[in-house]
């Protein structure tokens, strides 16, 4: 099959990961993709993907939102019409591109998928207001006119269904991991640190991930000198939450890390995986973490309550955060076997639901069932 891929390929986030991750499989599995993200022309080219690039121009993108040329467009269409694949899947990046897609492949007569992953944040709870907000607000009327819309979970279909999207139209496929890869193993990362118990925070150090909160806990709940906590990421808060928890206390902040081995490795090493965010699609980190066997604590915003529930992991409520981690840090501390257990149901619950080669069978099955079914008629009064 030919895939046309439109997705983010930097600034690093979730999307990122999310585009390179199905890519790889996809062209493993022996389909065609082309890659189509907004770049320089002139940007060198690095380890992936293994396939054809089209560089979009842009005015500006960061880890949140896209602005792109007004030529844009009109390279995407003659890229669309070079390319001739069988279906365009988007991995929406949050630019006016995503509004024009429709009606862009109505006009070629292309099958269009969406991904659509903004963070939210939960069951029954308001979305927060800001960028979150705003994006359900602005999509929901638009991606009926994608043939099918991908989301993470249960609740988000149910969340874009209240907001006007046709239930036929969304389809749940969750992230997935490639479990060969992300496994159970050995590690050094704790000789390194001299840590006798590990616990790692791994994604963007900004508000929404309550990074504070988790550091907050750990000065005050006074962990022992050989636990040790490590901060992997980077973001706009790094710096001033950086001076005021250093090493003093046990924190090692690692900044973003681009070496997938050294992160698995730091995964392998960790006795518990702390994610403590206000909002979230669904957390690749903590699937990640779970199926390396980490015992894992998130809260339970976007899926990631559903991910940990019945046991897999400890789910917090997001208003009580610290409270809740300043007990749970000393626990998970003293009792090395309460973390194992919970290691091993987490890398149990990814082997049910979440490997990449379950999502990629689905993903497939999905773009079948699109190409043999009518065309949704693009809306112009949506």
């Amino acid at each position: 099959m030919r895939i046309a891929w439109i997705g983010k390929k930097s600034p690093f986030c979730g999307n990122v990961t999310y585009s390179r991750e199905i890519t790889n499989a996809l062209l493993d599995r022996g389909h065609q993709v082309s890659f189509l993200h907004f770049a320089q022309e002139e940007s060198q080219p690095d380890s992936w993907p293994n396939c054809p690039e089209v560089p979009l121009p842009f005015i500006y993108k960061s880890q949140v939102y896209t602005i792109p040329t007004f030529k844009a467009t009109k390279v995407l269409t003659q890229s669309l019409k070079r390319i001739k694949p069988d279906v365009v899947h988007a991995s929406l990046t949050l630019s006016p591109l995503d509004f024009v897609l429709p009606e862009i492949c109505e006009e070629l007569n292309l099958p269009l998928v969406a991904t659509f992953h903004t963070p939210f944040a939960g069951k029954g709870a308001k979305l927060i207001s800001g960028t979150q907000l705003l994006a359900y607000q602005l999509y929901a009327p638009f991606l009926g006119n994608y043939d099918r819309v991908i989301v993470f979970s249960q609740i988000q279909r149910e969340l874009l269904a209240r907001m006007g999207v046709p239930e036929e139209n969304i389809a749940v496929i969750p992230n997935g991991v490639d479990t060969a890869k992300y496994c159970p193993g050995t590690s050094k990362i704790k000789a390194e640190f001299k840590a006798e118990r590990l616990f790692v925070y791994q994604g963007r150090i900004a508000p929404e991930k309550n990074v504070e909160a988790l550091l907050r806990a750990w000065k005050q709940a006074e962990m022992r000198f050989d636990s040790k906590l490590l901060i992997v990421g980077d973001g706009p808060l790094k710096s001033s939450l950086e001076t005021f928890y250093g090493s003093e206390y046990g924190v090692s902040w690692l900044g973003f890390i681009a070496n997938e081995n050294r992160r698995i490795e730091i995964l392998r090493g960790a006795d518990v995986f702390i994610l403590p965010s206000l909002v979230e699609g669904l957390s690749l980190s903590l699937l990640e973490a779970m199926a390396v066997g980490s015992a894992c604590l998130a809260t339970d915003v976007g899926a990631d309550g559903e991910v940990l529930e019945k046991g897999a992991g400890v789910i917090l409520n997001t208003k009580t955060v610290r409270s809740q981690l300043k007990t749970f840090l000393p626990l998970f501390q003293d009792h090395p076997e309460l973390t194992t257990l919970l290691g091993q149901k987490a890398r149990k619950r990814v082997l049910e639901r979440y490997t990449l080669s379950n999502n990629i069978t689905r993903l497939e099955e999905l773009y079948t069932n699109v190409l043999i079914q009518p065309r949704v008629q693009f809306s112009r009064g949506a």
